[in-house]
């Protein structure tokens, strides 16, 4: 048996990437002052009898560091759009101009920034937890596979390859959440 294990490091890699994608979707949905176009990714529109995404009643554009802009295509969903936008709670007042939505992003005070930082790191935190359990799951088949007969030599390089791919997904976190909270600190 000790042979024939192989620890696919390939799905763990790919399931810490999509802690990593996750955590990046997070932290999309954090205003930080400036204007994104993700940050409207959450918001749903009752669009033809079921809920849609706004991106897909409308072109999404960033044409201001501080505006955002939708151009609804059908006329008919401007006031949906609208109305979508007011009860998202992202805080923004959508202003009308025929089928455009303007939305002006607002300046952030310095007490909503630190709370925002405290939220990316609750998001970043997360993450880590979600990457150790990963590292945890490898650890677990790796002693499995001792147990079955897996040399001491075999064993460990399994354990290096697995606290290898932990530690990069983790300094990963620590580096998008540090340029996160710059960010969302940035004036």
């Amino acid at each position: 048996m000790s042979d024939d294990f192989l620890l696919d490091t390939d799905d763990l890699q790919r399931r810490m990437d999509g802690a990593m994608t996750n955590l990046k979707t997070e932290f999309a949905s954090l205003r930080t002052g400036r204007a994104s176009g993700s940050m409207l990714e959450p918001v749903m529109v009752d669009a033809y009898g079921s809920m849609t995404p706004i991106n897909q009643v409308g072109t999404v554009n960033v044409p201001e560091p501080r505006m955002v802009t939708i151009n609804v295509w059908d006329k008919g969903l401007v006031g949906k759009v609208e109305k979508a936008i007011r009860e998202s709670g992202l805080g923004i007042n959508p202003q009308l101009n025929g089928t455009i939505i303007m939305l002006p992003i607002p300046e952030l005070n310095e007490e909503r920034r630190r709370e925002l930082t405290k939220v990316a790191a609750k998001y970043a935190e997360s993450a880590r937890v979600s990457v150790r359990n990963l590292r945890r799951d490898g650890m677990d088949q790796i002693k499995k596979a001792k147990a079955d007969g897996l040399s001491e030599d075999d064993q460990k390089f399994w354990e290096t390859e697995v606290q290898e791919l932990t530690d990069k997904a983790i300094k990963a976190v620590d580096a998008a959440l540090e340029t996160k909270q710059e960010e969302i600190m940035q004036v």
